[in-house]
């Protein structure tokens, strides 16, 4: 999720260019020599399954999937900037541009089973009985110049995030406030708990330290010096025993967990004439081998190891406009983009060919569609459980979870075997489908 310009709530340069196509190409003819110096066989090119064949699909009219609207999320005074599922995949927690963070839970009932999130079921927007808000220290904070962030701990009973005041520690279940700790300057931008220890918390500031700090003690064990500009992602591989930072600066840094030394530093590989602004966002992959890079120019998978790039995919044709935000799904199968066009990509997750186009006309309401003001999703969560369900937050303040209908169940169409046998091909007339797609053997 990607900043540029003066407004680092809505960060994206969100003017529209069409541009000539350029394939998403796999480096080096395709033949990716990277994860040799990681234990056989789980190296990227064993992982990588290079047989899927599908359909692109385009996603026009909302009766085509299923989609629910959190209640009570629409407010055009306060954008959706950060988005998450909880870990048990029950409910969705927003963090407003305001500072204020919401919570909707689905119910366990006739209509829902399983007591997960769904697009089928309207959600409670859930608040405690004492009538607390889940409000950030603003006091004395530029809210147009706040970096917002958050995260969850594992067993969802605590959240935490910062909206350019101190980092606050809710208790979920009433919403009060445990501690707070970081008070600016430098401000918090963003916020990752320590995959084996939740009481280490990796902390990205906007001075472009990363500081490692222990809740327990209270105490910041190690600052992390690489960047220029203020930290953006976080992400931790526990298998390779490192955590990767990204930053304004387009920088990617490689930390040792264990010591926390740099072990390495790239600049992101940005198309032809683009400059190195707005934010990077990185994210491992469930294998802890690979990382989905997201920059408002492109998409990428790296080879975490040796931080070699994969593939790219730059917009282009119907999904020309600059991209907001990405996520892996929780299987780490797909990617989902979303765009400030409004429009949403679903992409394969190892090829990164386009499996499905869903148009503004399912996550904008007609209001917004007609309206003067640009109307897009800012941020793109992933449901924690099921790979298909994902849920997208809007300029305008609403939340939208979005999943394909039980008929289809999943995001592409599988091709179809004629009476001969023969595999019959995508049919959609969409330009941006498997020609965008295309791996191309160069």
């Amino acid at each position: 999720m990607f900043v540029s310009g003066s407004s680092t709530v809505s960060p994206i340069n969100c003017k529209v260019e069409r541009s000539s196509p350029v394939r998403p190409s796999p480096i080096l003819n395709g033949v990716d020599p990277i994860g040799r110096s990681v234990e056989k066989p789980r190296t990227v090119e064993d992982v990588i399954d290079r047989t899927k064949p599908w359909q692109l699909s385009e996603i026009l009219d909302p009766v085509q999937c299923r989609l629910v609207t959190m209640p009570g999320s629409t407010d055009s005074s306060s954008k959706v900037v950060r988005l998450m599922y909880t870990n048990s995949g029950v409910g969705i927690l927003a963090l407003g541009s305001n500072g204020i963070q919401k919570l909707w839970k689905w119910a366990r009932n006739e209509q829902n089973p399983t007591g997960k999130a769904t697009a089928g079921v309207v959600p409670l927007h859930w608040q405690p009985n004492n009538g607390f808000l889940m409000t950030n220290d603003i006091s004395g904070v530029n809210l147009e110049e706040a970096v917002p962030c958050i995260a969850l701990s594992k067993n969802d009973s605590y959240v935490m995030s910062a909206c350019g005041g101190k980092v606050s520690l809710f208790n979920m279940m009433t919403f009060k406030v445990m501690t707070t700790f970081m008070p600016p300057p430098p401000a918090s931008t963003f916020l990752a708990f320590h995959p084996k220890d939740n009481n280490i918390i990796a902390i990205g500031m906007e001075d472009s330290t990363i500081h490692i700090y222990n809740v327990r003690v209270d105490e910041v064990k190690s600052k992390l010096k690489g960047h220029q500009k203020r930290i953006t992602g976080l992400a931790f591989s526990t298998h390779l025993n490192i955590l990767v930072s990204s930053a304004a600066d387009a920088q990617l840094c490689v930390w040792s967990i264990d010591t926390w030394e740099k072990r390495k530093a790239i600049p992101i590989q940005l198309p032809a004439g683009k400059s190195p602004v707005g934010d990077t966002r990185v994210q491992s992959h469930s294998d802890q081998l690979r990382l989905l890079v997201a920059h408002e120019t492109q998409l990428a998978i790296y080879d975490a190891s040796k931080m070699d790039r994969i593939r790219q995919w730059v917009p282009q044709d119907a999904l020309s406009a600059p991209i907001s935000y990405a996520t892996y799904s929780c299987n780490s199968q797909l990617v989902y983009a979303t765009f400030c066009d409004a429009n949403i990509g679903v992409f394969d997750a190892d090829t990164l060919r386009l499996r499905c186009r869903i148009a503004p006309s399912i996550c904008l309401s007609p209001a917004a569609l007609s309206g003067s003001q640009a109307v897009y999703p800012l941020v793109v969560a992933a449901h924690p459980l099921e790979p298909n369900q994902f849920a997208v937050g809007l300029t305008d303040g609403s939340v939208r979870v979005i999943e394909p209908t039980e008929s289809e169940g999943k995001w592409g169409s599988s091709p179809t075997i004629d009476n001969n046998g023969i595999l019959n091909r995508a049919t959609s007339s969409s330009t941006t489908s498997n020609h965008t797609a295309d791996q191309s053997q160069r």
